[in-house]
């Protein structure tokens, strides 16, 4: 029904149109959130029980898993499964655990072990660390940048933190332009369960773009200019001035080609009184 947002209708609808696919799939493909060394067993975890559903009807179940996952033991396991839990939405635990070791009598279980670059990672000392992730989210739930602009606002499949250094790691040149949504706050870093160090890689990510040939010419241009201003007190409280002198201007003078900013955004309007007046005052009235 077009328009209707109902959560309740809609998982109706779901279900009436989805059902029958899980019940009479000939094949089922999960990912794999760990994979034990010592018992050969993996493990999936989901709040929804959609895996649970899928791989118990088809005769074929495909999972997925990077190479990174694999722990080691069922202690190690036990750790994992509460750490994730925890760090992604509060939870003791995920609604469902589920662990798979070999197939049902008569069915058939594939485990396919990706790479795709995991190898690189692991020989690159400098961002090797980004192979702990358990892809828990908390770095993006944290993430002032994410949380103001969404995930559509980064050109790599993942966003946030975790995933301009994945983005960087999977190819420079294509996702560099993501280093940017970054204000190098360290929260990500602060939150990692696993401690990843992921901030401190952003960083180096940006100090990297320049040998990369891939530093923007216009924003290195833009951050000479600021650094210029910001180093004259009295240019800077003069662009203050002069920024609230825009504000009153014609809109076609503001957005316009040059304003690239400007392009699906509207300029913040600019406080009433600096922090430096605010502090010149509490001097005063001290």
């Amino acid at each position: 029904e077009p328009g209707n947002s109902d959560p309740t209708y809609l998982t109706h609808a779901a279900r009436a149109a989805l059902r029958e696919k899980f019940l009479h799939a000939d094949i089922a493909m999960t990912g794999v959130n760990f994979a034990v060394a010592s018992s050969g067993a993996f493990v999936v975890c989901t709040n929804e029980g959609n895996a649970d559903m899928g791989t118990s009807f088809p005769k074929v179940h495909i999972a997925i898993m990077g190479l990174e996952k694999v722990v080691p033991d069922y202690d190690a396991l036990a750790l994992y499964v509460r750490l994730l839990a925890r760090s992604a939405t509060g939870q003791p635990s995920t609604t469902y655990t589920s662990h798979y070791k070999k197939p049902v009598e008569g069915q058939e279980m594939h485990i396919v072990i990706v790479d795709n670059g995991r190898s690189d990672i692991l020989a690159c000392t400098e961002h090797v660390n980004m192979l702990k992730c358990i892809r828990c989210g908390s770095c993006i739930n944290t993430c002032p940048v994410y949380r103001r602009t969404g995930g559509y606002s980064y050109s790599y499949f993942i966003p946030g933190p975790v995933g301009i250094n994945l983005g960087m790691l999977k190819s420079p040149e294509k996702y560099s332009g993501n280093v940017s949504a970054c204000s190098l706050c360290y929260s990500c870093s602060n939150v990692c369960p696993v401690k990843i160090d992921l901030a401190e890689q952003i960083y180096k990510w940006r100090q990297n773009l320049a040998p990369l040939h891939l530093a923007d010419p216009s924003k290195k241009l833009m951050v000479k200019g600021m650094k210029f201003i910001m180093n004259h007190p009295g240019l800077f409280y003069n662009a203050i001035a002069a920024g609230r002198v825009a504000e009153r201007m014609p809109r076609f003078v503001l957005y316009n080609s040059l304003d690239a900013w400007g392009v699906g955004r509207e300029l913040p309007e600019f406080a009433k009184e600096t922090f430096n007046e605010m502090w010149k005052k509490g001097l005063k009235a001290d």
